[in-house]
């Protein structure tokens, strides 16, 4: 109950925060970039799945700080320089939630 307050809270306020405009690069950039490595459906390639069952149970800390700033030693980059902080907790909460299409 407390992480999907925590999630509501940091989706709720990441959609506010990220214009429609903004939203929609951010989707293109899931699928052309992130889709390169996890693929084109994120059910995984080089890189894991991406779909909510595959993100289940991982704190929504540890997949921010992913995204803003990758994983050493392995093909995942560091995305800080392209988004910040709201944009990918934007994007984490829409690869969470399974009745939205990422890509």
């Amino acid at each position: 109950m407390k992480k999907l307050l925590l999630l509501l809270l940091v989706t709720g306020t990441a959609f506010a925060d990220v214009s429609p405009d903004r939203q929609t690069t951010l989707r293109n950039m899931l699928k052309q970039d992130c889709g390169a490595c996890h693929g084109l459906t994120l059910k995984g390639g080089m890189g894991p799945a991406l779909l909510p069952e595959a993100l289940a149970g991982k704190p929504d800390e540890l997949l921010v700080s992913t995204i803003l700033n990758g994983r050493k030693g392995t093909a995942m980059p560091p995305w800080q320089p392209f988004i910040g902080t709201e944009e990918a907790s934007w994007l984490l909460g829409l690869l969470r939630n399974p009745e939205t299409k990422p890509n």
